[in-house]
């Protein structure tokens, strides 16, 4: 979420006027964060908001980096009326996106549309130029509906297909139509809708493929997860999908490992402005997961998945502590034991998911390594 009070702080902060119900100012989020933790200079440089996330990010080398991004990149626009808060980045600040190497954007979230069709396109020829991948918002339903495709060499192409869910608070005006603009939105969690969008899946994935579907569901804050959501990700990793990549809620939710593949139900906020707000701290929201996903060559099943806890900290990521690892550690084994997922707490202060006892050949511990 690079917009509002982040965007305040980068070599190009676009205008800071807001139209929310308590805040007219974005710059007043910057305070707020300061007067909780200090002040921070600015501008910054555009590599600055992702702090110690670029040392991890060194360490791992994951092919492709995909991120949910929650704002309208424009100037563009007027604010989406009857919308209590509305996100952008000036277009000028794109480089705090390539400085952290992002390859993919799924769009289909409730704030891509903040500023209206005129924003939606001055989003997308943004990350156009800067050579960014998206799915999931687009000039009509059928730009909307392709996958972002990142080709890998000498291991095959990753596709990313991007959907959004009314449960996330997406306005249902903004699903896209045949000579519409829009985001790409989910009828509903149904099995019927789940093959619709499978059907799409395996006409553009090839046999070497890796799919990863971005959902944007469920509310703010909590730890549940609905079965209609549990049934709709089994559905996805039934027919075809590699990953589901799920999130919406301000904080971590549980994962699991289902057919020897991984669904992120949660994955929280990554970046935001949220510094100072109160409200809700004993979701300790502060807390992000960066998620580093090792998938088998063929099958492409499961062989590794890390996960590194970070804090924000003006407007910036470092490292958690020691003491908020083993917090974010307990909550998750609780979380997800209803999955049958135990996650072990590593030496360094990462995070381990355990694979499902297998046997037999799609075992992932018996097939080739990407």
């Amino acid at each position: 979420m690079t917009g509002r009070g982040v965007d305040q702080i980068l070599p190009h902060p676009g205008d800071p006027r807001l139209y929310e119900p308590s805040v007219h100012n974005a710059r007043d989020y910057l305070r707020l964060a300061e007067a909780a933790h200090g002040p921070t200079r600015h501008p910054v440089a555009y590599d600055y908001i992702w702090g110690d996330a670029l040392q991890e990010l060194e360490r791992a080398t994951p092919d492709v980096r995909i991120i949910n991004l929650e704002t309208s990149i424009t100037t563009r626009g007027d604010p989406w009326p009857g919308k209590a808060v509305h996100y952008r980045m000036n277009p000028q600040n794109i480089a705090c996106l390539t400085a952290a190497g992002i390859d993919c954007c799924a769009l289909a979230n409730n704030h891509v549309l903040d500023w209206g069709y005129d924003g939606l396109a001055e989003t997308l020829a943004t990350l156009d130029q800067a050579g960014i991948k998206h799915a999931g918002a687009g000039a009509n339903a059928e730009e909307a509906e392709l996958p972002a495709i990142s080709n890998v060499m000498g291991k095959g192409r990753v596709l990313v297909f991007s959907f959004g869910s009314a449960t996330s608070g997406i306005p249902l005006e903004w699903a896209t139509g045949h000579d519409r603009p829009g985001v790409n939105l989910l009828e509903d969690l149904s099995g019927q809708t789940c093959h619709r969008l499978t059907s799409k899946v395996r006409e553009a994935k090839g046999a070497d493929d890796i799919v990863v579907a971005s959902l944007h569901w469920g509310g703010n804050w909590g730890y549940e997860i609905p079965d209609a959501q549990v049934r709709f990700a089994h559905c996805l990793i039934e027919e075809g999908v590699d990953l589901v990549h799920g999130h919406s809620s301000h904080h971590v939710k549980a994962l699991e490992v289902y057919r020897g593949h991984p669904i992120l139900y949660g994955c929280g906020d990554f970046l935001t402005d949220y510094e100072g707000i109160r409200g809700h701290e004993a979701f300790r929201s502060d807390l992000a997961m960066m998620y580093f996903v090792r998938l088998a060559s063929f099958p492409h099943a499961l062989v590794d998945l890390r996960l590194v806890p970070m804090q924000i900290r003006h407007f910036r990521l470092r490292r958690a502590s020691a003491a908020d690892v083993q917090w974010i550690h307990r909550i998750l084994n609780h979380e997800c034991a209803r999955f049958g997922t135990e996650v072990s707490l590593n030496p360094d202060h990462s995070l381990s998911v355990h694979l499902p006892c297998a046997h037999g050949e799609n075992d992932p511990r018996h097939v080739p390594q990407t």
